[in-house]
């Protein structure tokens, strides 16, 4: 089955960096694109960040000229470089694919996948 797992994130104060990962693993055929999302407490998950196959790159007007998306397709790994971070920064940073891999079906399907999560605490 395919999953995605995180990593990378911790407490930092305000105006420092952390870098986040991701890793998807198992059957994996292509990988459309990889994103980051947040979720902070009492609100909605939103994008951060989002990079496509080709390179393509979209990202929140609250993280621009912060926060840079990488992604290293051999290792089917993508990146969350934040800088300058700030106290509304804090959530739980998930990791999301679009990508066509073997489901419990054994069958291959696209479809989205999901990280576990980590948090992102930014806190003098």
């Amino acid at each position: 089955q395919v999953q995605l797992v995180e990593s990378g994130g911790g407490l930092v104060q305000p105006g420092g960096s952390l870098r986040l990962s991701c890793a998807a693993s198992g059957s994996i055929l292509t990988i459309y694109a990889m994103g980051w999302y947040r979720q902070a407490p009492g609100k909605q998950r939103e994008l951060v960040a989002r990079i496509r196959s080709g390179g393509s790159t979209n990202y929140a007007d609250s993280v621009k000229g912060r926060f840079t998306i990488s992604r290293d397709n051999a290792k089917n790994t993508v990146y969350l470089q934040m800088n300058s971070l700030k106290p509304e920064d804090t959530a739980v940073y998930y990791c999301n694919a679009d990508l066509l891999g073997k489901g419990v079906s054994g069958s291959f399907l696209r479809r989205d996948y999901w990280g576990q999560g980590t948090q992102v605490t930014v806190s003098s």
